[in-house]
């Protein structure tokens, strides 16, 4: 029997998560029928509640099948789908999150690509009630953005719900260890065979979302200096644009028939204008430099403190 490693991010989930392993587990049993077996491999985001515990327990009631890692600190979802993707065994893996937001139910589905030939797999989101109005429109803009401004395209609405091969494991083990990491956005630009399916996120199990609207705002950020250089020519662009507007000024003041702008007022404009475009230029320099502070330092993407059944 083929092997199928289910790699589950945990932080914080101690309301839901013997929940997701019941629910998810019925599914995986299922997919012996089709030649498949199944593992967990869990990984404690450093939660602060009783998560760890539970995964110790799960680890212990199921020996078999579930496979627990626990880190030093909370290092971040990237950083825990990371020790997935370097601890997973099976011929297949599949990324999701404890909530059940990314149903189990379409292991099955995955399975049977696996079986089509199939090596990347990415799940995308149709629709997404609980997030709210807000959540919505900025991922559709993030994505809207980020393929205009990347020659890597990623599929809309493709979430952390997403499967891979073990050759395709391999290849982002080896050469995608970048410490500002955007795994969704690697796995949709290394190539090989793939596909989509298409899916409803269901409402979440227990607890709350865990990206405030600034970790948003970074992640985005990130992903963007990951996979495009435009940012950087912002001071091209922005410097003709200066250029034409003191064109027109220039006309102006040759035009009016007092010889010059009235008041400080254009001045004034003028100024800040061309002082917030600097600004603006110099931050993104700032940021792009920041990502290659973190990639010189080389500390590692994450630190396992325990494990159960590695």
């Amino acid at each position: 029997m083929k092997l199928l490693s289910l790699v589950v991010s945990a932080y914080n989930e101690e309301a839901g998560l013997e929940t997701f392993y019941q629910t998810t587990r019925e599914y995986g049993e299922a997919l012996a029928a089709k030649g498949w077996d199944y593992e967990f491999v869990f990984v404690n985001d450093g939660s602060r509640d009783r998560t760890g515990e539970i995964l110790d327990d799960l680890a212990a009631r199921d020996a078999t099948h579930v496979r627990v890692l626990h880190f030093s600190r909370n290092f971040g979802h990237e950083a825990a789908m990371t020790a997935g993707l370097d601890y997973a065994t099976g011929e297949g893996l599949v990324f999701m999150d404890a909530d059940l937001q990314h149903p189990p139910k379409y292991l099955a589905d995955i399975v049977d690509q696996f079986d089509a030939g199939y090596q990347v797999i990415s799940m995308v989101r149709t629709e997404n009630k609980t997030a709210g109005l807000l959540k919505n429109i900025t991922s559709g803009g993030f994505y809207w953005l980020i393929n205009r401004m990347s020659e890597v395209h990623l599929e809309a609405n493709a979430s952390d719900f997403f499967a891979i091969t073990r050759p395709v494991q391999k290849v982002l083990m080896k050469n995608y260890r970048e410490k500002v990491r955007f795994l969704r956005g690697y796995v949709q630009n290394v190539g090989f065979r793939k596909t989509t399916i298409s899916y409803e996120a269901a409402p979440r199990v227990a607890g709350s979302s865990h990206y405030s609207i600034r970790k948003l705002f970074v992640f985005a950020m990130n992903t963007i200096m990951c996979f495009s250089n435009m940012p950087l020519k912002l001071g091209i662009f922005a410097g003709l644009f200066s250029g034409f507007l003191g064109m027109i000024v220039l006309i102006y003041t040759l035009v009016t028939r007092d010889g010059a702008p009235s008041g400080y007022a254009t001045i004034v404009v003028l100024l800040c204008f061309m002082f917030a475009v600097l600004f603006i230029v110099v931050g993104i320099i700032g940021e792009y430099i920041a990502v290659l502070f973190e990639e010189l330092k080389d500390r590692p993407i994450y630190i396992v403190e325990d494990s159960r059944n590695i």
